[in-house]
Parts: structure tokens; sequence; C-alpha cells
């Protein structure tokens, strides 16, 4: 027997995994997800914290972005890190605030962006898949053990295909809107 939701549970990791990772694709416009989950050494290295975690993210206009620390005194610590993470801009501190711009992206570096998408979502369906594969053998080893009979694994089998298909479905999904983002001039 198999326990669906454990299934549907691991498979939607995978997929939300998946998700953080398309995000942290950029594309032509800023977006907070670029940088919120960029790890920050603040007050002095004892502490290692996300992006997000340390201030707020804005968007100002479709090309920049702004980060408002919640203390001024790791504003550097934050602008020296996302330095490191090698986004392709340079932050910059003004008035208490990291603003990033991002210049718009050629032709070669959309086309390099879909090539690591691409990448990314094929990653994605591998782990769908190996949960899904994992599945079929505990079930094939209960069968061969007469824990279930045929017919219940075949029903089992087709209802974990089901939860696989949605799942691969949301992947192929939200590849086609990013990919649609990346293409857009």
């Amino acid at each position: 027997m198999v326990d669906l939701e454990e299934v549907k549970r691991k498979m939607a990791a995978a997929v939300d995994f998946t998700r953080r990772e398309v995000a942290s694709i950029r594309t032509g416009r800023a977006n907070p997800a670029i940088v919120e989950n960029v790890m920050i050494g603040a007050y002095g290295g004892t502490a290692r914290m996300k992006v997000v975690e340390l201030g707020t993210i804005s968007v100002h206009e479709a090309q920049q972005l702004a980060i408002s620390p919640y203390d001024q005194s790791i504003i550097g610590d934050i602008r020296r890190d996302l330095e490191a993470a090698n986004l392709g801009v340079t932050p910059v501190i003004d008035n208490g605030v990291i603003r990033m711009t991002f210049p718009p992206l050629t032709a070669e570096r959309r086309l390099e962006y879909v090539r690591m998408l691409h990448v990314k979502l094929e990653d994605g369906r591998v782990k769908v898949r190996q949960i899904r594969h994992d599945k079929m053998s505990e079930l094939k080893r209960q069968f061969e053990e007469r824990v279930i009979t045929e017919d219940d694994r075949h029903s089992w089998e087709k209802e974990l295909q089901e939860v696989t298909d949605e799942m691969m479905e949301m992947i192929e999904s939200m590849g086609k809107k990013k990919e649609e983002e990346l293409k857009t001039l």
C-alpha cells in the first residue's frame, strides 16, 4: 500500500523547490525572488540570514530593486554579500537603502537563461520521477511478498501515475510561463 498523501507531500515539495529555483532566474525585470534567499553574514559573521529576513525588498521601476534593512548597522554586510553572490549587478548604498539596477538582458544572455531554466525544470522532473519510481518499487515488492493483490497494485500504480502527471503539469506550466517572460523584450 502507498500513502498517497505522503507521495503528494514529497512531490509538492519537489515542485516547490523547482518553483524557487525557477524564480531565481533573472528575466528582463527586477524581481525580489532574485535576492531574497541570498545568505548574508550579518553582525560580524555570527549570523547567516537570508536577505528577506534582514529587510524589505521592493521593486522601483521595472529594472531596480531596493532593499531597506531593518537594522542600518548591517547595511554594509548586506551590500558586500549581495556583491559576492554574482548576480550580475552592483549593489549601491543610497540614503540607507541598497539599490540594485538590472540592465536589460542581451539576446545571448536570454538564451543562456533559457538553457539554465530547462536544466532546473529537468531537475524538478527527475525528482518527481524518482519519488514515483521509489513508490512503484515498493508496490512491486509488496506484490511479490503477497502483501497486496495484482488488482491493488495496478490500482495504486494508476493513482500514483495520476499524481505524477499532475505534478509534471505544474512544472511544465511554470516553465512555459518563465520561458515566455525570458523571451519577451
